[in-house]
């Protein structure tokens, strides 16, 4: 069985999909001295957490890895990504490093959250 995804059927102005963290992000060239042009992505700049639409907060427990959140919670473990934006941190690994530690699980900047459902 084959499972499509209908954001990536919308045709978009990016080299990836939309729910790539990169998807919008523009792509500049560099020219090198030689003349070679050498295309590179812009830098992604992270959104205010405080603007991202909550889905839930979850309890980390030992074991917890930021893939198999964003699996069980987002339906994709590629989509880790969505929840390091929702918790500011220097390296995401540190968002499940302590066990009891509540981190908030989000949707991508512009999509609205649950009501009643707030940050950690």
């Amino acid at each position: 069985m084959t499972v499509v995804n209908p954001l990536n059927a919308v045709p978009a102005p990016s080299p990836y999909p939309r729910s790539s963290r990169y998807h919008g992000v523009p792509v500049a060239v560099h020219t090198e001295p030689d003349g070679r042009q050498v295309p590179y992505l812009r830098r992604r700049l992270l959104p205010d957490p405080a603007k991202l639409g909550s889905i839930a907060e979850h309890t980390v427990s030992v074991g917890d890895r930021l893939d198999m959140l964003a699996h069980r919670y987002l339906g994709s473990a590629d989509a880790w990504w969505q929840i390091a934006d929702a918790n500011p941190a220097v390296d995401p690994r540190e968002l499940t490093a302590t066990p009891g530690r509540r981190i908030r699980i989000a949707f991508p900047a512009g999509v609205p959250g649950v009501p009643g459902v707030t940050g950690a």
